[in-house]
């Protein structure tokens, strides 16, 4: 019998628990698929945008910017610079791990002033780093501002000085000062003493100054825009004292000695004292006498004292007219 002519016979059917198999099986397929698929979307890196500046002053500022997490752990940072290759950052600073955008901002200090910094935000996370665009400010200008010293101050009636200051804020080197003066009573204002000084690279400046006769109120200014001046500073100028003692007379109550100098300029009616100098302990005052007319640039004084202490003496001449200020004498030895 040939093969084509086998009767055609039924197949079997497929057991009823085949049917149950393949049911149970389809879901489960799916559902891996399913999960497959989710697996395979890696989280975003985090957003970022750079936001603006606030609180500039010539040496600092706060930085301002946005940040998403995405919902991973995430930090940033704030670069700066002044180029746009920053060079500098902000300690790394947490952002949470939201999936809402925070706001975030950070100082910086340090700065530069009259400069333009450049700063962006970065924020990275597990899934990566992300830059926010790059923005710029500008540090405002240090107001140029002008201090100044007497050295010494007070000086002695006659004798140089020299008045040492500083020119601070940008663009201080260079620059011209002039000197001007107001001498006691102070009333008839301020005219320029001497010639105009240049400050060095920092901006500092010094002006000789050969005497005073009174004391003086000085003040530096500059010669050109932006104009400023400095405080008013007084100078005293002490009374040049001479201080000299001879014995003129000894008994069984003690010595006797003449103390008398000189005064310039005269100070006529000033008091003087006589005071005994001790160590580690405050001086003490022996006598005392006025200031009488000598010549119109020159006074004098002169008295009798009783000294029981033999030692260095010193004479102190008390000025208040406030024309001067009053100023001791050097020391002498009375043996």
């Amino acid at each position: 019998m040939k093969a084509s002519d086998k009767p055609n016979r039924p197949r079997p059917a497929l057991p009823v628990f085949g049917r149950r198999v393949v049911t149970v099986l389809l879901p489960t397929v799916a559902t891996i698929a399913f999960s497959a698929s989710a697996s395979g979307v890696t989280p975003p890196a985090p957003g970022v945008s750079t936001g603006a500046v606030s609180n500039v002053t010539s040496s600092s500022a706060v930085l301002h910017g946005a940040i998403n997490a995405k919902g991973q752990p995430a930090n940033y940072v704030f670069q700066y610079g002044t180029t746009s290759g920053y060079g500098a950052q902000t300690p790394l600073a947490p952002a949470g791990r939201g999936t809402a955008t925070i706001q975030v901002s950070q100082a910086v200090g340090g700065l530069r002033a009259n400069t333009t910094y450049h700063y962006r935000i970065l924020a990275t996370s597990a899934r990566g780093a992300t830059a926010g665009a790059g923005r710029t400010f500008t540090t405002p200008k240090i107001p140029l501002s002008l201090q100044i010293v007497g050295a010494p101050n007070p000086v002695l009636f006659s004798d140089p000085f020299s008045v040492q200051g500083t020119l601070s804020g940008t663009g201080a080197a260079g620059r011209v000062v002039a000197l001007q003066f107001n001498p006691f009573p102070y009333l008839a204002g301020f005219k320029t003493l001497g010639n105009p000084e240049v400050t060095n690279s920092i901006g500092s400046f010094s002006f000789p100054v050969l005497s005073l006769l009174t004391n003086t109120q000085l003040r530096a200014v500059t010669t050109s825009a932006p104009f400023v001046s400095s405080p008013v500073l007084v100078e005293d100028v002490a009374v040049r004292v001479t201080f000299h003692a001879r014995r003129v007379h000894r008994n069984r109550r003690g010595e006797f000695f003449r103390m008398y100098g000189t005064v310039a300029p005269a100070e006529v009616g000033a008091l003087v004292g006589f005071q005994l100098l001790r160590p580690r302990a405050p001086s003490v005052t022996q006598g005392s006498a006025f200031v009488t007319s000598g010549t119109p640039t020159v006074s004098r004084f002169s008295t009798i004292v009783r000294i029981r202490h033999r030692g260095r003496y010193q004479a102190l001449v008390q000025v208040a007219d406030g024309s001067h200020v009053s100023a001791y004498s050097a020391p002498l030895r009375i043996r």
